[in-house]
């Protein structure tokens, strides 16, 4: 599908969701971040919050106590 990435979010125990995004919305440490198709490759530490991913299929809000993007 033209203007979407692949996202992948991971536990340590399992892959949670695995789908095409358009638009993924991440609390990151300094600040909350938008990611896009064709974004830079980014590596980032979470802070507790909500990630936001629009997909093909509808929107999914997931919360996240921590990790890395």
């Amino acid at each position: 599908m033209a203007g979407t990435f692949k996202f992948e979010l991971v536990s340590p125990e399992r892959i949670l969701l695995s789908e095409d995004a358009t638009e993924v919305i991440v609390p990151g440490s300094e600040g909350q971040f938008t990611v896009l198709p064709g974004h830079a490759p980014v590596i980032a530490s979470l802070r507790p919050g909500v990630v936001l991913a629009k997909l093909a299929t509808g929107t999914r809000r997931v919360f996240v106590r921590g990790g890395f993007a």
